[in-house]
């Protein structure tokens, strides 16, 4: 981050006014004091002119990418000391593909009290397969459901919360397109 920033010939302030996060929170991420969410990394990529997998990218592939289940690690979490923090364990799976437009993931999401499930809301959309567990989905003022083979696409400007069901983890496939 802090490398695409001074390219740029952007200041920390400048990044932080145009992401919308206050100056030390963008030092931690760039100093790796923060461990970057998904939030943060749309923010930071959007007030730098860049797509949110330039942050995940660590490796050049070749078409077709194929990333074995083995081979995938968390890559995102949402920030530690805020509600929801331990709930989301986002799995790019398509690091290593520079050219893409959309953001798959497999998401780990871990349970916690209702009240603790974190809420998003972002520019783009969003498309959810549920691959195990029982998942639900607060969209705006409405209340989804879902279970294994289940999926859902949806607005995701509109504020949204994705939660395990039944205190149990599930996991989900999903794919994040936010445009540039």
């Amino acid at each position: 981050m802090k490398k695409l920033r001074e390219m740029k010939g952007l200041s920390l302030s400048d990044v932080a006014r145009h992401s919308g996060l206050d100056e030390g929170t963008v030092t931690g991420l760039e100093t790796g004091a923060i461990m970057p969410s998904l939030a943060h990394l749309t923010k930071i990529s959007r007030a730098l002119g860049v797509r949110l997998g330039t942050f995940l990218d660590d490796q050049i592939s070749e078409d077709p990418l194929v990333v074995r289940a083995e081979e995938r690690h968390a890559d995102a979490v949402p920030a530690a000391g805020r509600p929801g923090a331990d709930s989301l364990v986002f799995h790019s799976l398509g690091k290593g593909k520079t050219d893409r437009h959309m953001e798959p993931f497999y998401v780990e999401i871990l349970p916690v009290p209702e009240k603790d499930a974190a809420v998003s809301s972002h520019e783009g959309e969003e498309f959810i397969v549920v691959l195990s567990g029982r998942v639900g989905l607060d969209y705006g003022e409405k209340h989804v459901e879902l279970r294994e083979g289940d999926s859902v696409y949806y607005n995701s400007v509109v504020p949204h919360r994705v939660k395990a069901l039944d205190g149990r983890k599930a996991g989900i496939y999903a794919v994040v397109y936010i445009p540039r």
